[in-house]
């Protein structure tokens, strides 16, 4: 039988601090009626001192390690997707791997900022297929907050930070990964972007985006590769139980929906309670579908997201 990528178990983990719009609007100008209509947020979890994108990593690892019943030393892979690190370097996947007690395993970051869990996935899944994996971490994680201009209304209000991971194993059968579809267009960096870097400004720079153009971007493109990585599987949308998207905008959501013609209860929407937590947002919404029932084992799941580069893509799973 075929060998494939499993998932295993899954798991999550939320900063303690819980902010509301009406909360937000205490010192941003902007409303709750004005955040809800545009975006659907209504809420999102902002890191506090102590934590940073790789303490969230640990423990939406943890979790997920203990969802599947696997021990941490079985891993011999992790790859954690993030565009905010804890340092410029090293990897972030190398402290998760330390604080999980782990001495010695492959461990490195991907950068493609709201589609890194679908390319860190796809590089997992590559390893586990060529053998040179049995086990892996893979995780995205995020503190956007730190790189947002929290005088721009436009933006700040849409982002959270947050932590997902899944742990994949090999395995022969009809359950894992089924196909992947990535893509990259490096001609749209200024319209989703961070102003700095260590090789141009020597700063972290902030967030910036034109919303509109994003937008129109993200329907078609989120729609074309949905569809392009069903075909891969030889499946069509009649086949999907669920699709995870990535959780940016829920105008974007309901428009994909629509385009593809998928009834929106098949959709995964958490963005509502943790707003744009990039490359977290897939593998949270996912947790959160599958701890409180909605996806079952034997579902076909569609994962999709698309980011800043521009970069997007998809990958079709069952699970």
């Amino acid at each position: 039988m075929t060998l494939r990528a499993v998932i295993k178990g899954s798991g999550s983990a939320l900063p303690a601090r819980r902010v509301s719009n009406a909360e937000l609007a205490e010192t941003v100008d902007t409303s709750d009626e004005w955040i809800v209509e545009r975006t659907g947020i209504r809420f999102r979890h902002i890191a506090g001192e102590h934590e940073t994108t790789a303490t969230l990593a640990t423990d939406a690892a943890r979790r997920a390690l203990e969802a599947a019943g696997i021990a941490a030393t079985d891993v011999d892979l992790i790859v954690l997707a993030t565009a905010t690190p804890d340092q410029t370097f090293p990897a972030s996947a190398t402290k998760v791997q330390a604080a999980l007690g782990i001495n010695d395993c492959v461990a490195f970051d991907v950068q493609a900022v709201c589609s890194g869990f679908l390319y860190a996935m796809s590089v997992a899944d590559s390893m586990i297929r060529g053998g040179g994996a049995n086990t892996a971490l893979v995780i995205g994680a995020e503190t956007f907050s730190r790189i947002l201009d929290w005088e721009d209304r436009t933006t700040c209000v849409l982002f959270g930070d947050g932590a997902g991971a899944v742990v994949l194993q090999a395995e022969a059968g009809e359950a894992g990964i089924l196909s992947v579809a990535l893509h990259a267009d490096g001609r749209h960096n200024q319209l989703l972007y961070v102003d700095g870097g260590p090789s141009t400004t020597g700063t972290v720079g902030k967030l910036r985006m034109r919303g509109p153009e994003v937008f129109k971007h993200a329907v078609v493109n989120l729609a074309t590769v949905l569809g392009e990585t069903l075909a891969k599987a030889d499946l069509s949308i009649a086949d999907v139980d669920w699709v995870v998207p990535h959780q940016a905008n829920r105008r974007i959501l309901d428009a994909t929906a629509r385009k593809l013609g998928l009834s929106p209860d098949k959709v995964v929407v958490t963005v509502d309670e943790h707003a744009n937590t990039s490359a977290a947002s897939v593998p949270l919404a996912f947790d959160a579908a599958v701890r409180d029932g909605r996806i079952k084992r034997g579902d076909l799941i569609v994962f999709e997201a698309m980011g800043g580069g521009f970069t997007w893509g998809a990958a079709a799973v069952r699970y």
